[in-house]
């Protein structure tokens, strides 16, 4: 296999053996199997650090915030001449597709309603519970998860592409720790993590998955019930699919099911929007937009040291931790798509359109869910409590016009974002365990794809796909720790580059023409 290096090795041999500890029954190991032990280990770092992963991911945002109004925000990724490799409309979807698409899909109607019934302040199921279950889904999925992402993935694009180094996670930390370290058993260690994080991470996103698409069908055809059998089936077809995609190259398969991705969001969308109760959402949306902006400081900031119950660590510090752990699969992508790009135009791209796609997502789906309960009396939270979060999305559309057919195309929308991440994430660990490689090989993309669909089957049939979701938040405890040092990596290489170069390119260009 051309270019693998020993972060491959090292991260197939942890995966299958984390892949058979998952597997082996909890009444053989009761203390020692792998739910046990990484919920204790999650428990105690969300316990004792809930407050680090609070600040941490605040403080991504707000120096992701900083670098749009700062100096460097006209400093090319990639050489003064490079222009972006994708039009703005392609790029919006290939990062939002890999970013959090499927997850919208999965909790669009389901964590507003789950937050309307069990608010963090309000009584449930009030008016005050309805706005603050829109205004924590806008929260937990807008500026912060994006201002995660933006800081990898501009680290990464600017080392890459105008520093020329290697796309590997370990060179964003070169201009601290030194060629020497980062070439080492430290820079093996780092890119270790952040792979390990990618294929847990990925793997759990397939099983939970193929559980909405089942869900879905199940919930459709009378008669057919949700088993692993179903769900296995499922997951054969998707990986069929996106191997298939995977070996066409980024240009091809993930390019042009990004697009389709967004054309179709769009659609059921819109669909809902005027088809649901469209004064109410938009209704909605202002308000609840304005109030999320008007609340982002005191909520980034928000814990419950004097209330006794744990909705802050449940949602938010869980929601932190998780896209932290995604960071480095979401981050590698998005800079590998961004090439010619400003940093001032790149983190306003990446923090401002998917923010606020997402929060009008959650204004429709979300909105549309709190009415039917609010006004109308239905018992979505009653059909979730009974089949689980994934029947949320279809017991919404249920409820309006030619709903069945809105259903299929939902779960074909899910399908196209499940083939995309999945690609997508085939492609960055291919990145990654072959020394950065732009274009890795399809027999390394070939044996990633196999290794990610292989523990997202055994783990769903043995129960277990939530001990390893719980494994991947644990990875993003020593990950926020390495983001913390890009930061200060790529300010040091800014203020160089600063230095050496100190005019703007606008200038320059004025300076060349007189």
């Amino acid at each position: 296999m051309k270019n693998v290096t020993k972060v491959f090795f090292l991260s197939i041999g942890v995966a299958i053996l984390f892949i058979i500890w998952g597997v082996i029954p909890k009444e053989t190991l009761p203390n020692y199997n792998l739910n046990a032990v990484t919920s204790n280990i999650q428990g105690f770092l969300v316990e004792k650090f809930g407050w680090f992963y609070l600040l941490s991911s605040t403080g991504f945002l707000i120096f992701a915030i900083f670098l749009i109004f700062s100096k460097y925000g006209n400093i090319k990724l990639g050489k003064d001449t490079d222009e972006p490799e994708y039009p703005y409309i392609t790029w919006f979807a290939m990062l939002f597709s890999a970013g959090m698409g499927i997850g919208l899909i999965f909790w669009g109607a389901a964590e507003p309603i789950a937050h309307f019934h069990n608010p963090p302040l309000a009584e449930s199921q009030t008016p005050a519970a309805a706005r603050e279950a829109l205004r924590y889904s806008f929260f937990h999925w807008g500026l912060h998860p994006w201002g995660i992402y933006a800081i990898i993935a501009l680290a990464l694009a600017y080392f890459q592409f105008r520093k020329e180094a290697p796309g590997l996670i370990s060179s964003i930390l070169t201009p601290l720790l030194g060629e020497k370290r980062t070439n080492g058993a430290l820079g093996t260690l780092v890119d270790f993590i952040a792979v390990f994080a990618t294929i847990f991470g990925v793997a759990t996103s397939l099983g939970f998955g193929a559980k909405q698409i089942s869900g879905g069908v199940t919930y459709l055809i009378d008669g057919l019930e949700d088993t692993f059998t179903v769900q296995l089936i499922i997951i054969l077809i998707v990986t069929f699919l996106y191997m298939i995609s995977a070996q066409t190259g980024l240009n091809k398969g993930i390019k042009y099911l990004s697009n389709t991705n967004i054309v179709l969001a769009i659609a059921l969308m819109l669909f809902l929007l005027f088809a649901g109760p469209t004064n109410f959402i938009m209704d909605l949306f202002t308000t609840t937009f304005g109030s999320y902006l008007q609340n982002l400081p005191s909520m980034s900031f928000k814990l419950s040291p004097f209330e006794q119950n744990s909705w802050t660590q449940d949602w938010t510090i869980f929601y932190w931790a998780w896209w932290i752990a995604w960071a480095p699969f979401v981050g590698t992508f998005i800079a590998r798509v961004s090439k010619g790009r400003t940093v001032r135009e790149f983190i306003l791209g990446v923090l401002l359109v998917p923010t606020i796609f997402g929060a009008l997502w959650f204004s429709v789906f979300g909105g549309t869910a709190i009415n039917l309960e609010f006004f109308e009396d239905a018992k979505i939270q009653e059909l979730v409590a009974e089949n689980g979060s994934e029947v949320a999305l279809f017991s919404v559309l249920d409820q309006v016009p030619i709903g069945g057919v809105m259903s299929v195309i939902a779960i074909l929308l899910i399908s196209t974002f499940f083939i995309t991440s999945a690609d997508s994430a085939t492609f960055v660990l291919g990145m990654q365990t072959t020394n950065g490689d732009l274009n890795p090989s399809n027999q390394v993309k070939f044996i990633w794809g196999l290794v990610q669909s292989t523990a997202a089957a055994v783990l769903l049939w043995q129960g277990g796909l939530g001990a390893l979701q719980t494994a991947a938040i644990i990875a993003a405890f020593p990950f926020a720790m390495i983001m913390i040092l890009m930061v200060f990596s790529l300010l040091k290489s800014f203020k160089e580059e600063a230095q050496r170069y100190p005019l703007t390119r606008q200038k320059r260009k004025l300076k060349e023409e007189n």
